[in-house]
């Protein structure tokens, strides 16, 4: 009796070791994590989230409720990082890192950067908000995967954008 429960407890711990060893996957996430990081004159700015996909369905207005805040990411609510104070969208925002969180219509958008970080993505913290701008979508090509990046970077300017599926999201960035 002694020997079965050894052979069921080496049987047991053995799995677990392979199950955590690198090379045995786990499935893959529907969302995976991205990131992207971008220096913009003295300042760097980071991007942390998690990356839905498009899947054939309907986005914003359906999907994502047009006049409903929405963390434009997946589990983990997305962070910007932003290693010196910046103005966006000729609004100022001091360094330190925030959640991200944006509330679509169809003709403009509210962006909203917030103290809390890290919370959950469905759990918006309004209270604490630290800045909300405006700004203006507009129309691109299919991105099927959302995505940030940096398409303009020059001296003491860059634009981010926040893209899925054909709407492309841009926040103007200076570094005073």
């Amino acid at each position: 009796m002694k020997s079965a429960v050894s052979v069921v407890v080496i049987v047991a711990a053995f799995g677990a070791f392979v199950l955590k060893a690198p090379g045995w996957a786990q499935a893959p996430r529907p969302s995976q994590h991205g990131s992207v990081s971008q220096q913009v004159a003295n300042t760097t700015i980071t991007v942390e989230y998690n990356r839905p996909v498009a899947r054939g369905r309907s986005l914003f207005g359906s999907l994502v409720p047009y006049g409903r805040v929405w963390c434009p990411g997946a589990d983990n609510c997305t962070t910007i990082q932003l290693s010196t104070d910046v103005k966006i969208n000729g609004q100022a925002l001091a360094a330190g890192t925030y959640s991200l969180w944006a509330e679509p219509q169809p003709e403009k958008w509210t962006m909203i950067f917030n103290r809390a970080q890290p919370v959950f993505h469905t759990r918006y913290p309004a209270s604490q908000d630290v800045l909300r701008i405006q700004t203006v979508p507009r129309q691109g090509s299919h991105m099927e995967t959302l995505a940030f990046y940096f398409p303009v970077v020059d001296g003491n300017h860059a634009e981010l954008v926040l893209h899925w599926g054909t709407v492309v999201v841009p926040l103007a960035i200076e570094v005073p």
